[in-house]
């Protein structure tokens, strides 16, 4: 094999007690999949293989991702399946926005958060569809509230326009890692793109709270993490996740460094010394994680 993220023959870093999940809940995770794959549903959870599944899943969270299971994008650090409309059955389910809303019915969430593959190969980059799903989450539930996790649209603002008008409460956009590590952690995103997602986003729907995610470990330094905080609020951004990249197999890219609980600790409070409304920082940390919390700090 010549793939070149594979790393056959090399043993992968023993992870530090602080990046480590001990305890399972099979019966709780079992359980939700099952009710999930009902209504022919998929999770980032389960696609990018997150280590907070068993925690999530057992207190009855999850994070829908809509537009199939399968990503036309190659990012390095990502586990999600990738596929093309050429080899794969990529077609959009016309049932999933109104599935997905009876699944978060069902599960009395109070806090709906819906991702979604990358769509390229979509001419509207499957705006029309996400914008669809928040409409029936909000009719199913309107008293929840609803996270948004969207890709770049290719910088379509007009598809990033489409989903803000569905009424979501919070709009999310990961900037996955700082720009001079884009070309091989995130090969098809631009950054300035991404940046201009999220500053659009805060202008068009000045009501609604912006956010984005990176992961460290990847090779950045401490000056360009802190650089990359205050493009975030440059752009009006209000919350932001900072977690510790884990190599999720190994396709993907190797972890770089592990980084200290201390060193997360210093990076929120600098990010709170920018504006933030709120920061959250630590190894585990993923953007959806713990997301009704940080939804709550943030509009306290």
């Amino acid at each position: 094999m010549d793939h070149p993220l594979v790393q056959i023959g090399s043993p992968r870093p023993r992870l530090p007690e602080w990046a480590r999940k001990s305890r399972t809940h099979f019966q709780s995770l079992n359980r939700l999949k099952r009710d999930l794959r009902h209504l022919n549903l998929h999770t980032v959870c389960e696609s990018a293989r997150c280590p907070n599944i068993h925690e999530c899943f057992h207190r009855g969270s999850a994070t829908f991702m809509i537009l199939g299971d399968r990503c036309t994008r190659g990012c390095g650090f990502c586990a999600v399946p990738k596929g093309s409309p050429e080899l794969h059955d990529m077609r959009l389910d016309p049932a999933e926005p109104a599935n997905v809303a009876q699944m978060a019915a069902t599960m009395a969430l109070r806090h709906v958060v819906i991702t979604s593959v990358n769509r390229d190969d979509l001419e509207d980059g499957g705006s029309h569809h996400f914008a669809a799903t928040v409409r029936e989450v909000r009719l199913a539930l309107p008293t929840a509230r609803v996270e948004v996790l969207t890709p770049d649209f290719c910088g379509d603002l007009d598809a990033v326009a489409r989903v803000l008008e569905a009424g979501p409460h919070i709009f999310n956009h990961n900037m996955e890692t700082v720009p001079r590590l884009y070309r091989r952690v995130r090969p098809q995103a631009d950054y300035r793109q991404s940046l201009a997602v999220l500053s659009f986003a805060q202008s068009y729907a000045p009501g609604v709270l912006t956010k984005s995610g990176f992961m460290v470990g990847l090779g950045e330094t401490d000056s360009e993490v802190r650089d990359l905080l205050r493009d975030l609020r440059a752009a009006g951004t209000a919350i932001a996740t900072i977690g510790q990249y884990l190599q999720p197999t190994r396709r993907n890219l190797a972890v770089a460094a592990y980084i200290e609980p201390a060193q997360f600790d210093a990076w929120r409070d600098y990010g709170l010394s920018l504006g933030f409304r709120a920061v959250f920082s630590g190894p585990l940390v993923r953007s959806s994680y713990m997301a009704d919390g940080v939804a709550d700090e943030a509009m306290a």
